[in-house]
C-alpha cells in the first residue's frame, strides 16, 4: 500500500509542479512585432495588452491615420506571436497530464485486495 501511496503523491507533486511552471510560463509570455520598415515596434503581454510601443522618426512623415493603422496591425501580429507562445506552454502542460503508457500513472484505488 505504501508504494501505491508514494506513487500517488509523486504523481500529484509532478502535476502540481507542471501547473506552477505553466502559470509562470504564461506570465512570461511577451509577443513582439516590428514592421518591415522599422517604423513601429510593439510588445504585448500574454493577454494581448500593449505593454511596449516604439515609434521611429519615420512616423513623423506619415499621416496620423496611417500610423494608427500600422500600430493596430503590429499589435495584432504581436498578439498572434503571444498566442503561439501561450499554445506552447499549454501543450507542455497537457503533455505532463497525459496518461502514462499502459495507464499506469494516475490509477487510484489499487486492486481488489488493497486496503
Amino acid at each position: 500500500m505504501s508504494a501505491e501511496m508514494d506513487a500517488l503523491v509523486a504523481s500529484a507533486t509532478q502535476k502540481l509542479e507542471a501547473l506552477e511552471a505553466a502559470l509562470y510560463g504564461l506570465k512570461q509570455v511577451r509577443g513582439q512585432f516590428t514592421t518591415e520598415d522599422g517604423a513601429v515596434t510593439v510588445e504585448v503581454n500574454s493577454e494581448g495588452a500593449l505593454v511596449g510601443l516604439k515609434l521611429s522618426e519615420a512616423v513623423t512623415s506619415m499621416a496620423p491615420a496611417d500610423v494608427s493603422q500600422l500600430i493596430v496591425w503590429a499589435c495584432r501580429q504581436a498578439s498572434e506571436d503571444a498566442g503561439a507562445q501561450r499554445s506552447k506552454v499549454v501543450a507542455t502542460l497537457n503533455e505532463s497530464f497525459a496518461p502514462a503508457p499502459n495507464g499506469a500513472a494516475g490509477t487510484i484505488g489499487g486492486g481488489p485486495d488493497s486496503a
